[in-house]
């Protein structure tokens, strides 16, 4: 590990730039032995891919990664500048801090360094520090207070085993927010030290954001490595916080006085003996939560905003629980506490705000946090709901027979078939558990068995988009945070069921709160994997469906309800809520299944085995339709079925119209093992490989061999044509496990797509060389996702072309997404310099109508055929001809059919789109008229609306 000493600073130099200062630092590290010359080269490349400025007058220069074989042995220097040297950007450095490190030994002194900068501004300090060891007591900051309160001791708790004992003690220190995630394992992965007396110690530093020290004890005398365990100290360390309390425990083991803790029945004496400041009692009540659906995230942001408007602490816990709780000022933590209607809520103050504070939170929690509420049935009562005449709620009605019901389009096709109306599954579970070690045994059990069941969907599937969700869902369940505050539960004496339900609908509401509908639709998919595992657990399955092709009408139908579904029996999927862009329609629309989404409630009250009439390319749904309307919608039917028919038997035909105009139709694929699939299908290249399913299919991001392998699959199976790769998208709903992101306000509107890149140069780096590598003279285009402005364009093509400097490619084309406004308006100034333009027609839509595409309720007005989006399209299409460049569009647009004679119309050079869609495509170019297809659009950017285009499409189709 790296620490800071007097011995390495070099005091009062003068550089006239930044790469004389480089040098003189690497020429530091050289002399000193820690480096061979070359690591010069290494630092200078590491700052062309970004500043090393870490703020307030201090950078820490290092080498790439390709450089780390020139470390002969970890060290730090470090050259103070009074002068200042100019980093860049006007920011000025005063301290230069040099780092040699193989791996990754110097993130410790980046944590200490970056809680220095928490301190106050260094920047002036630095400049007049005149001996090193002011430098490294400035660095070090202020000490930081051990964290040791009656939150932190847990006494007589249920543990099987040391294991289970090691969990209270960490969740203790989480719940207090002195850890992270991955604080438990590493605590386990300790050395435990025996104290005498039963009394253990445990240490860790990884993972820690404040130091504090837990105490547990079991309800039962343990044993561990032969001696005695009847209580444990767990401590987050982090600099020298805790050596005063150390000392001092030390002193009262030498005097036999360890019963003190072992003993102890109460928090208060464990701190009166460890000499630890003791806290006035502060005053509490409870009150009963009544909202129906508990405390969600627009109820808890209700009681936040309470809380937040007094000046002081406020604290909240589950009534019986132990602990002083958590702060009810923060959203997640309330979150976290997964109350349900009917629990009693804990409420504490500080003296100062409690006769204020506390009779608000109770008025505010009465009065339903914002939400209309039952009253609580008292006991031996029937609840006010249950009576006749009292509830408020009104059952939605049927639609009549005969009824047509617009929603949102969601995958095309016509089905008929009577209703299947499913409703949730009831289950029921105890909250307590038998055990903790029973409950993990059961635990693992249902979670490896839905893990297989998944990886079945997986190998069953033929449809990318289908294994890559899957494949995400897998990443939830293995999800290590979820984990351990799910195996913390358990170690409060919880059921396998009530722990895992609390702990994913806690997640899934945090991601709900973010106010972001995809994120949100992205909760839903954790709530499935979530109620697949309840089920297991509670020994529920799911009713079977009949025999015969059915119309399955749901709330919100899951992604494996969907993607287990026999598609001989399921002529069409109904839902009442949902959007277009959710995972359940994405399916839906790779299956070949038809389906309408957002219909609203009145679909959950049809009779089962209503006759149905759903119509997936115009979202209309109608209920009990006549005999002529049954018999048109079964012409039209057939007459499909032959069109798709005759289109795929002519798939291998180019798209050219009528008057003999080309467009490239290519295909949108996934994974590796897919290229050649989409060539027999008719693709004429690949025009989206998603690079993400790469990534996801690694538990740590895969290294340059890894990658280039699955590239070369790609471009062997297109026998020389085009392939066009998207760099990495991850951000906003695609996580990656090991690439941990913090939360943001709107991650859609945060650090994604190349944003994200550019802030990990080094992954982004080592994708560019396996692309590059793979190409062997076969025709290869980058393109970097959402990129809004010309600098981060730059940024990443020099990267690139720096990289084919090294790796020489015959045949290359570099380009971006063009996925937000700005990236369109730009067009003009973006295609003098790239090689051409993708539009991702689902993001462009979004941001350009400022709807969520999810939205349950806006989803069916975020349509890529409104005129702004297609004045965006044209705009793109204009700029890129006037270069001579080409653009493709490569969103949920490219597919579909009323769409396609509009883009081409607007002079798109290629359509990309699922692998299913190809023989359409080309298909319906070929019936065009280019210059028909051209007045077409020019007609269309003049229209008010998305609906008034497409009605001006389908009279002429």
């Amino acid at each position: 590990m790296l620490e800071l000493n007097a011995a390495q600073i070099r005091m009062g130099r003068a550089a006239p730039d930044k790469l004389a200062a480089l040098a003189l630092l690497a020429e530091g590290l050289v002399d000193d032995g820690l480096v061979e010359p070359g690591y010069l080269t290494g630092m200078q490349a590491r700052e062309a891919q970004g500043s090393t400025y870490l703020g307030q007058g201090i950078a820490i220069p290092h080498g790439t990664p390709e450089t780390r074989d020139q470390v002969k042995r970890t060290g730090v220097r470090l050259i103070q500048f009074p002068d200042g040297v100019d980093w860049g950007d006007g920011q000025q450095v005063y301290l230069a801090i040099a780092v040699a490190a193989r791996s990754d030994e110097h993130l410790h002194l980046l944590q200490l360094l970056t809680r220095a900068l928490g301190e106050g501004d260094l920047s002036q300090a630095l400049r007049e520090a005149g001996e090193p060891e002011q430098l490294v007591a400035l660095l070090q900051g202020a000490p930081r207070e051990l964290a040791l309160d009656s939150q932190l001791i847990g006494l007589g708790v249920a543990a099987e085993d040391f294991d289970e004992l090691v969990w209270h003690g960490a969740r203790l220190l989480k719940r207090a927010g002195c850890v992270a995630s991955g604080f438990a394992g590493s605590l386990l992965q300790s050395q435990p030290l025996p104290l005498g007396e039963g009394l253990w110690w445990l240490n860790s530093e990884q993972a820690v954001e404040q130091p504090g020290l837990a105490f547990v004890t079991p309800a039962r005398p343990l044993v561990l490595h032969g001696q005695p365990l009847t209580g444990l100290f767990c401590l987050a360390s982090l600099g020298e916080a805790h050596r005063q309390l150390l000392e001092r425990l030390c002193d009262l083991l030498i005097e036999g006085r360890g019963a003190t803790f072992s003993q102890a029945t109460c928090s208060r004496a464990v701190l009166e003996a460890l000499g630890a400041e003791l806290p006035e009692d502060w005053p509490s009540l409870r009150v009963t939560l009544a909202n129906a659906h508990g405390l969600h995230a627009r109820p808890a942001k209700a009681l936040v905003e309470v809380a937040q408007s007094f000046d002081g602490e406020i604290r909240i816990r589950l009534a019986g629980e132990s602990g002083r709780g958590v702060s009810a000022k923060s959203l997640s933590k309330l979150l976290a506490l997964g109350a349900r209607r009917g629990q009693a809520l804990e409420f504490s103050a500080e003296p100062a705000i409690a006769a204020d504070a506390l009779p608000a939170i109770e008025a505010a929690v009465l009065a339903g946090l914002g939400e209309s509420i039952e009253p609580l049935a008292l006991p031996g009562e029937t609840p006010p709901s249950e009576e006749p005449g009292t509830s408020t709620f009104v059952r939605p009605r049927a639609p009549a027979a005969g009824t047509r019901l617009q929603a949102v389009a969601a995958a095309p096709g016509i089905a008929i078939g009577p209703a299947l109306v499913r409703t949730p599954l009831e289950l029921d579970y105890p909250q307590r558990g038998q055990g903790m070690l029973v409950e993990l045994q059961r635990l693992d059990s249902a979670l490896a068995q839905v893990t297989a069941d998944i990886q079945r969907l997986i190998d069953d599937s033929e449809e990318a988009n289908v294994r890559e969700i899957f494949i995400t869902h897998q990443a939830m369940l293995r999800d290590p945070t979820l984990r351990e505050d799910v195996n913390a539960r358990l170690a409060d004496g919880f059921s396998a069921e009530a722990a895992w339900s609390v702990e994913t609908e806690a997640v899934a509401q945090q991601q709900e709160a973010l106010h972001d509908a995809l994120l949100a639709e992205r909760a839903a998919d954790l709530r499935d994997i979530g109620r697949r595992v309840l089920a297991h657990l509670c020994g529920v399955e799911a009713p079977r469906e009949p025999d015969e092709p059915y119309i399955l009408v749901m709330d919100e139908v899951a992604p494996s309800d969907v993607a287990s579904l026999n598609r001989l029996r399921v002529a069409g999927i109904l839902t009442a809520r949902g959007g277009a862009t959710a995972h359940s329609a994405i399916i839906a629309r790779a299956l070949g299944i038809p389906a309408i989404v957002g219909a609203g409630e009145a679909v959950l009250a049809l009779a089962q085995g209503t006759p149905l009439l759903l119509d997936g390319d115009h979202g209309v749904l109608r209920v009990a339709p006549d005999a002529q309307t049954l018999e048109q919608a079964r012409r039209e039917r057939e007459a499909n079925r032959l069109r798709r028919e005759r289109a795929h038997a002519e798939r291998m035909l180019p798209a050219v119209t009528r008057d003999g105009h080309a467009v490239e139709v290519a295909a949108n694929i996934g994974a590796s093992g897919e290229s050649a699939e989409a060539v027999e299908l008719g693709a004429e290249g690949v025009g989206l490989l998603r690079t993400e399913l790469v990534f996801m299919d690694h538990a740590q991001a895969p290294d340059r061999h890894a990658q280039e392998a699955e590239y070369r699959r790609v471009l062997d199976g297109l026998g020389g044509r085009p392939l066009v790769v998207r760099t990495l998208d991850v951000g906003g709903d695609k996580p990656l496990p090991y690439w941990p992101m913090p939360a943001e306000e709107n991650p859609f509107l945060g650090v994604r797509g190349i944003r994200l890149s550019l802030q990990r140069p080094d992954i982004l780096e080592t994708q560019l060389r396996a692309l590059l590598a793979s190409a062997d003279g076969r025709p290869l285009r980058i393109m970097f996702p959402m990129v809004g402005g010309v600098e981060e364009w730059r940024i990443a093509r020099d990267l690139a072309l720096r990289l084919r400097e090294e790796i020489p490619v015959d045949d290359l084309q570099l380009g971006i997404m063009v996925e937000v406004p700005s990236a369109a308006l730009l067009a003009p100034v973006l295609a003098r310099e790239v090689d051409f333009f993708s539009i991702g027609t689902n993001d462009l839509t979004q941001y350009a109508l400022a709807i969520d595409r999810g939205h349950p309720t806006l989803s069916a007005q975020a349509d890529g055929l409104h005129p702004a989006v297609l004045r965006l399209i044209g705009m793109t299409v204009e700029a890129a001809h006037a270069e001579g460049k080409w653009v493709g569009v490569c969103g949920e647009l490219a597919g579909d059919m009323l769409a396609v004679p509009l883009l081409v119309g607007l002079g798109v050079d290629e359509l990309s789109v699922s692998a299913r869609s190809i023989a359409l495509v080309k298909a319906r170019v070929r019936e065009l008229d280019l210059a028909h297809s051209r007045a077409l659009a020019q007609r269309a950017l003049a229209l008010e609306s998305a609906g008034a285009v497409r009605d001006l499409v389908g009279e002429t189709h």
